[in-house]
């Protein structure tokens, strides 16, 4: 588009969500002046030419994106399904009149350059703390809770005055009482969640196989895969409870896939009815990241009943947590002896190694704050729950916003709270939302600001296509937020969020 004297300009987009580059999916189609698509660069978008899909003339289109512009206000964001702009032709016959309309109706003599208007609320009430209003809470609700109790201090001092700090005895009293909380035969502690899932991976994987991933979740899951020299085959999300999609895993399924290796994401089980299913059809191994979902349960049992093997972390932010450290669960005799081996150089008996193995092992100082904290875990996960459920009630209060659902008989011990607000009921990204809650004294995360697709370390693995192939993780990377959850919210703690929630919705709501 040019202006009176000539100059090209261009219509100016808020910068979305999550701050990395990108380019213009191939097949974009365009929604009120916006591309859809994963967008999240901070350019310039040209809309002198009207998409592939557009029948209307180039001038008609612009002058219909400019009027649009004008009615609301704002860019829509790449979130929103193109098609329900009406200014494409397969989901709106009328676009080319509505277009022609606009031009013909304005006819102007120069060309009007319609911007974006300056981020900030557009309703009136009470002023946000982020544009010079008084926050809802002058101090900021914790984020999470970490600290440690007297009873962890004094387990902890108690196996340093031993002199005791290798792997010994409270590293075996760790894995006695989670296998039996968590329902498994074996469970083996290590060094971290990492090394949990790379012990886990060995033995039942080989390199070259293919196998299903989550696109969605955090990166160690899927890393530890191709750490191993296998193929990643990246699975999609579901958008109510964000865990892997066993339908879409089953469509991608190759003759090299092995392994489904699926995450319990943010402490809620994924369907493991189904991807049991899915693999005994198969014929294929499952592994279970449970890093985030110490005691989830999922058809009242716990979640080491299930599949081949399961991980977990015990890192400083987790549910269970002793600074670093992990665990693997199964039922298989002969799988926990290998692991075990792996875990410790291969060594059955002092300075006799039957096979090449790490130093993967746990210290009793990490044992015993473990230990500690298990005895307070169902307490403080029950804690965890009950606070999610008065933020369910918070947010479904709030139009553009929703609470996570729940797989089917599946209980969530929520590692994370995570929200979703929908981009066309506010006139703000969700970027520029969290930011306004955290002037009201409200902190939040994102987890995540990119699916595992576009992550540059597995490049070689998500091309264009797999990138396409996974909606829902791109669409979530722009729209997901996680809220304070801990089990040290207090009842004010949730009042003050709720207001805060309540104050920056009704300012940007569209």
């Amino acid at each position: 588009m040019t202006n009176a004297g000539g100059r090209a300009e261009s219509v100016p987009r808020r910068r979305p969500l999550g701050g990395a580059e990108c380019e213009r999916p191939p097949e974009a189609t365009y929604a009120r002046g916006a591309f859809s698509g994963s967008c999240t660069s901070t350019s310039d978008v040209n809309y002198a030419a009207p998409p592939s899909c557009c029948v209307a003339s180039s001038r008609d289109y612009r002058w219909a994106c400019a009027q649009r512009f004008r009615i609301m206000r704002q860019p829509t964001y790449c979130s929103l399904p193109a098609h329900e702009a009406g200014f494409c032709s397969r989901e709106s016959p009328d676009m080319a009149k509505t277009a022609k309309a606009a031009s013909q109706t304005l006819k102007p003599s120069k060309v009007v350059v319609v911007k974006a208007p300056p981020p900030g609320p557009t309703r009136p009430g009470a002023k946000l703390a982020i544009a010079g209003g008084t926050p809802v809470s002058a101090t900021p609700v914790p984020f999470r809770s970490t600290a440690l109790s007297q009873a962890d201090i004094d387990a902890a001092v108690a196996v340093l005055k031993s002199g005791m700090l290798r792997a010994a005895k409270k590293c075996e009293e760790l894995e006695a009482r989670f296998g039996e909380a968590s329902g498994a035969r074996h469970a083996m502690t290590c060094a971290n969640g990492t090394v949990a899932l790379q012990l886990a991976y060995e033995p039942l994987l080989k390199p070259g196989d293919d196998v299903l991933v989550p696109a969605w979740s955090f990166i160690a899951t899927v890393s530890m895969v191709v750490a191993r020299g296998c193929r990643p085959i990246f699975v999609d999300a579901l958008p109510g409870t964000y865990q892997m999609d066993m339908a879409d895993a089953a469509r991608k399924l190759t003759r090299s896939t092995t392994t489904i290796a699926a995450t319990h994401l943010y402490g809620c089980p994924v369907d493991i009815n189904a991807a049991q299913k899915l693999a005994a059809k198969h014929g294929l191994k499952v592994i279970y990241d449970a890093a985030q979902a110490h005691l989830a349960t999922y058809r009242g049992k716990g979640l080491g009943a299930f599949g081949d093997a399961v991980t977990y972390s015990f890192y400083a932010t987790k549910n269970l947590a002793t600074g670093e450290g992990g665990l693997i669960s199964c039922n298989d005799d002969a799988l926990a002896r290998k692991i075990k081996l792996l875990r410790s150089h291969g060594e059955t008996d002092k300075y006799l190694h039957e096979s090449v193995g790490y130093n993967y092992r746990m210290n009793d100082i990490t044992g015993a704050i473990g230990c500690s904290r298990l005895a307070r875990l169902a307490e403080q996960t029950r804690q965890r729950q009950k606070n999610a459920a008065r933020y369910d009630a918070i947010l479904r209060a709030i139009d553009g916003l929703t609470p996570p659902a729940t797989t089917d008989g599946a209980e969530a011990v929520y590692h994370l709270y995570v929200a979703q607000m929908d981009p066309r009921r506010f006139t703000c990204a969700r970027d520029e939302f969290v930011n306004a809650l955290k002037a009201e004294g409200v902190p939040t995360a994102v987890h995540y600001p990119r699916p595992l697709t576009r992550q540059p370390a597995f490049a070689s693995f998500a091309d264009a296509k797999v990138q396409k192939s996974v909606p829902v993780a791109e669409s979530l990377c722009q729209r997901v937020f996680a809220l304070p959850m801990h089990h040290d919210l207090t009842d004010d703690h949730l009042r003050l969020i709720g207001e805060a929630l309540t104050k920056v919705a009704a300012a940007y709501r569209a």
